[in-house]
Order: structure tokens, then C-alpha cells, then sequence
């Protein structure tokens, strides 16, 4: 038997591949699904199977796209969902044979009323192994607030009270030996305090996880679990009718997408389309010199959630400006969210555009050190902090204004056009988006600081207030 763990970053998403005497199942894919043909393909094993949690909210599922390509029944949990897509729903406690090895489906509504496990047990008839979905993770329990943005009359409450249950009576009494494999890691909005780590022992979990702990009421449960939530990007419930509906193959999408444009073609296309142009450059070079009206949102750091939070149309025309060669890594990390309506990038980069003398923004960009210096001569500027609320009330400059960049379409109110503000977030990455966002709305006066608030507070040169440890993540 092989399991392999197929972790990505980006997402802090875990999909999972099984293999057993020429048979392989995979467990909630991502949207590209060639790398598992190729493991299958390797271990001379066919897939049989594509065990889904759940419908996802943050991401689109490769099952469709793999069913297709496999020929592998997609299985879902107990749901009445009317999908697009032939799939098997499987009742609570169901057993698939792969090879020499069983996977048991266990129901575990709450996260969303479909919500399964799927315990793994070995050659010798072992439970080894639960892939837990959003049911689950190392120190933490999935959102029960999601489900309510597709069923209006699945309260966050009622889908917190099955959550307790499944938790309590469905996982809790299962050995301590089982190895819990959840669907995401810490950086995930689908929770509130996930754990760096991927896997666990089911028995530390017991003994760690809040939501696993002895003595706790149903009533305290759903208190603790939604106290702090702040409300989900405004694309997950997109992605679920997604992955519900169905979409477009991973194929069609990155065909229509990889068309290289020449400086003279990218402006023409700009024109004649309501095109957003997104580059993906890191902020400091973005701030250096970039296309009129374009927003940065960077490869290199939480990509796929802060495109889905800051582009509120999932069938909105993209043109791409990429690092040379990082161009269907962009596309394909589009469509893992759903925005599959990517039509050209720019060939060359930006410095194909450079070269054709055409027109070009800066936004100004200056160290700690410099804003320090700034703000000594003048106390009474404008300072704008874009971190979360939960950030921003651990510790912040004293008199700066909290705009957070989740909310940018209403946090940019309090932005005057005529004022000159200074922008900072965390370490740079969302004050570029911020400041990009509202360049490309004729807010011209933004300042950026470099490295955020991490080298402001490093500087020792800015009056803070008491730090106060954060009570959510989110």
C-alpha cells in the first residue's frame, strides 16, 4: 500500500493519493489533475476512485476533470445535491474495496450537511488512517458558516450543532492511533486556528484540540466555535455551485488563457474588453513600474485566496502580467479558484512593455527607516494599516486608521483622494494590492511601506500600543 500526502501551499490544501495492487483512489483533488494520472500512471495502477468531503467552497476540485480521464467513479457523502456530473452518493459507513485495502465512509455533517471522513484500513484489516476534510484539522474544527451562503435556512448555529455531534459521537470514539489527515493546514480561510502541521495522531488531538476536549457541552461548542468568525470570501459560495454545476475542463481553460500578447496586442485586447489587468509580480518590483490601472496581487504569496477576496466577478476577463515563464503557473492557480476566464498575457513581461515605450505608473515605496523619519517631522500623517481586525487590535501604530484589504470595496472610503496616506500591512504583500486597487480608481496620493509592520516595529521608532494577544486568526 502507498498514501502519499499532496500538500499546496497556496491553498494550505492537502489532497491525498492511495494505492493498492493496481488500484488508486485520490482524495479531494485540485483542479489540474495530470499529477495524479502520472502517480497512477508510475505505479502501473488504475484510479477507481475520487472521494470528495465535501463540496468545496475554497477551491475547485479536479473530479470532474479526473473522472473523465480515468474513467474513476466520483463519491461523495449522504446529499441530496442535484449535481451535473454522474457521481455515487454513498450511505454512512459504506465500504470500497481498492486493492487490498478498505475505505470506509463516516458522516460527519456540519462543516456542510455532506461532510464525510474516510477512514483507511490496511491489508491486515487495521484502521490506519481518516481523511477528515474540513471536519477536522490539527488544533481546530472546519467553519460551520459556509453551508448557509448556498442553504439559507442552514443557520451557523444548527450547522454548528451537527458539527458537535459528528465530532463527539462519530471521531471522537475512534483509536487514538489513527493518523488524521485533514484537507487544510494553517493559511486557510475554511478555519479559525489551524496548526502548521498537516497530520496528527487522532489521541494528541484529543488532548490539544478544543473542539476534542472532555467536558465539552454542545451549547459552549457552538459558542467557542463561532465567536471570532469574520464573514467568508465573497467567492466561496462560487466555487461550491462550481463544484456542484460543474465547469469547464482544466484544458479548455488553460487553452484559452495561454495566448501571448505583444505590448501592442495586450492594449488593444485592454481596450476592446472590460479586462482587469492583474499583475503578479512581487510589490517591490510591481511598485517600480507597472501597466496603467493594473492591481498587484502577487504570485509569491497567498494568491489564490486574495484573488478570489479582491476580484468579485469569478467570470471576470483577466489579462496576466507574469515573470517570464511563470505564466501558466498563474493561469492554472486562477482556475484552482475558479476564475477560468483568463484571455492573454503579456509576452515578455513587463519589460516587453518597457521596450515599447509605453506608459508605465509607479507608486512611491519607501523603508521603515524613511516612514520613521516622515512621521518625526510630521506626526499628524495620514497612516493607513490594511491588516485584519484581529492584527491591527493585537498592536498597531498609535493613530493609524484600520482599512482592512478583505474589505477593500468599503474600507477604501475612508480614504480621502486629497490626503496623502501611508499604506502598511503585515510585510508588504496586501498594502501593494491595497494601494494598486486604489490607484487604478484615481486615488493617486498612497504611499507604500516597505516590509510592513513587521520592520516598523523592528525600528523601535513608532509609538505602539500594548500588544494584546489576538483572539482569531481570521
Amino acid at each position: 500500500m502507498k498514501l502519499e500526502q499532496i500538500y499546496t501551499g497556496c491553498l494550505a490544501q492537502g489532497a491525498y493519493y492511495v494505492e493498492s495492487k493496481g488500484e488508486a483512489i485520490v482524495i479531494d483533488p485540485l483542479r489540474e489533475v495530470q499529477p495524479y494520472i502520472d502517480k497512477a500512471n508510475a505505479d502501473n495502477a488504475k484510479i477507481k476512485y475520487v472521494f470528495e468531503t465535501h463540496f468545496h467552497a475554497d477551491f475547485v476540485s479536479g473530479h470532474i476533470d479526473l473522472a473523465k480521464k480515468t474513467g474513476a467513479t466520483i463519491v461523495y457523502g449522504p446529499t441530496t445535491a442535484k449535481t451535473g456530473f454522474e457521481m455515487h452518493v454513498a450511505s454512512d459507513g459504506e465500504i470500497f474495496n481498492v486493492g487490498d485495502v478498505k475505505i470506509k465512509v463516516i458522516h460527519t455533517p456540519g462543516h456542510t450537511m455532506e461532510s464525510s471522513c474516510y477512514m483507511l484500513i490496511d491489508e491486515n484489516g487495521e484502521e490506519k488512517a481518516l481523511f477528515t476534510g474540513d471536519t477536522l484539522f490539527i488544533g481546530d474544527v472546519g467553519r460551520p458558516d459556509l453551508a448557509q451562503h448556498v442553504i439559507s435556512d442552514l443557520t451557523e448555529e444548527k450547522l454548528a450543532g451537527h458539527l458537535f455531534e459528528s465530532l463527539h459521537f462519530k471521531i471522537k470514539p475512534l483509536s487514538d492511533d489513527l493518523i488524521v489527515y485533514p484537507a487544510h493546514g494553517a493559511g486557510s480561510a475554511c478555519g479559525k486556528k489551524m496548526s502548521k502541521e498537516t497530520w496528527d495522531t487522532l489521541g494528541n488531538q484529543k488532548n490539544t484540540n478544543y473542539a476534542l476536549r472532555d467536558g465539552l457541552t454542545k451549547d459552549a461548542f457552538i459558542q467557542e466555535v463561532l465567536h471570532g468568525l469574520m464573514p467568508p470570501p465573497g467567492y466561496f459560495p462560487k466555487n461550491v455551485l462550481m463544484n456542484i454545476q460543474g465547469y469547464d475542463s482544466i484544458d479548455t481553460v488553460m487553452e484559452r488563457g495561454h495566448k501571448a500578447l505583444s505590448p501592442r496586442e495586450f492594449e488593444l485586447v485592454a481596450n476592446e474588453t472590460h479586462a482587469l489587468i492583474l499583475d503578479t509580480r512581487s510589490a517591490s518590483t510591481f511598485a517600480k513600474g507597472f501597466i496603467p490601472n493594473s492591481i498587484n496581487i502577487g504570485i509569491d504569496g497567498s494568491f489564490a485566496v486574495w484573488v478570489g477576496t479582491l476580484i468579485p466577478d469569478i467570470k471576470q476577463e483577466i489579462l496576466v502580467v507574469a515573470d517570464p515563464g511563470r505564466e501558466d503557473e498563474v493561469i492554472t492557480r486562477l482556475a484552482r479558484v475558479g476564475y477560468d476566464f483568463t484571455i492573454g498575457y503579456l509576452d515578455g513581461g513587463i519589460n516587453a512593455w518597457l521596450g515599447a515605450n509605453k506608459e508605465v505608473d509607479i507608486i512611491p515605496n519607501i523603508t521603515a527607516h524613511e516612514f520613521a523619519e516622515i512621521e518625526a517631522q510630521n506626526p499628524e500623517i495620514h497612516i493607513i494599516d490594511v491588516r485584519k481586525k484581529s492584527e491591527y487590535d493585537s498592536e498597531h501604530i498609535v493613530g493609524a486608521e484600520n482599512a482592512p484589504l478583505d474589505f477593500v470595496n468599503e474600507t477604501m472610503k475612508l480614504v480621502n483622494p486629497a490626503k496623502t496616506y501611508y499604506v502598511h500591512c503585515a510585510g508588504g504583500y496586501r498594502s501593494m494590492s491595497f494601494a494598486s486597487i486604489l490607484k487604478s480608481r484615481g486615488f493617486d496620493n498612497l504611499i507604500n511601506v516597505d516590509g510592513g509592520f513587521k520592520e516598523i516595529k523592528d525600528s523601535g521608532k513608532f509609538n505602539l500600543t500594548d500588544y494584546v494577544c489576538p483572539s482569531t486568526l481570521l
